[in-house]
């Protein structure tokens, strides 16, 4: 499967912003279990809110889906950027 193909393109920017937020929460005093919920409730309004945006051709109830959808994805690709980073750093 391919990822790129998942993802929208013009969601793809969310990866990063997610990555970064996770940062910025694990850095806190947050527990560390909290930070993917949170960083997927992100995503998913971070997606819907631009689907709504810059989406006429979508109905609200397709935004709000793909909004769903794309937030998940891009969520989930960026906790495994960061646990790709962390499992990098014990590698060696």
């Amino acid at each position: 499967m391919d990822f790129g193909k998942m993802v929208k393109p013009e969601l793809a920017s969310l990866i990063p912003v997610l990555y970064l937020i996770g940062m910025a929460l694990r850095a806190s005093r947050l527990a560390n279990k909290w930070i993917p919920l949170l960083l997927g409730g992100a995503g998913i309004l971070l997606a819907a809110a631009y689907l709504l945006a810059f989406a006429p051709e979508l109905t609200f109830l397709q935004a709000a889906v793909s909004g769903v959808t794309q937030g998940v994805l891009a969520a989930g690709a960026a906790v495994y950027a960061d646990q790709l980073v962390k499992q990098s750093g014990r590698a060696s």
